[in-house]
């Protein structure tokens, strides 16, 4: 396990309170109630933040590999052919 480092955060009462009955429902308690959410705010803002880049020298074999029709995978076809559990 990494080593745990301290993080001070103020809210206001009504906060508290919220984040306290969020805590209770999932069961949990509300330090690692409050850390868990914020790691999982934090991943999204990230990856919904990642910009890719390309070198031009690389961006001839991108478009060929981007236009290139799509490879034929079995068991994607097998699942895609499937009826959803929820249509049982």
């Amino acid at each position: 396990m990494s080593k745990m480092a301290p993080l001070s955060v103020r809210v206001t009462l009504d906060e508290r309170e919220i984040l306290e009955a969020a805590a209770s429902q999932a069961n949990t308690n509300l330090s690692d109630f409050i850390r868990r959410k914020a790691v999982d705010a934090a991943e999204m803002e990230v990856l919904d933040g990642r910009i890719v880049t390309i070198p031009a020298a690389d961006w001839e074999k991108f478009e060929a590999w981007a236009k290139s029709p799509p490879r034929v995978r079995a068991g994607l076809q097998k699942l895609a052919a499937s009826r959803p559990v929820w249509q049982d």
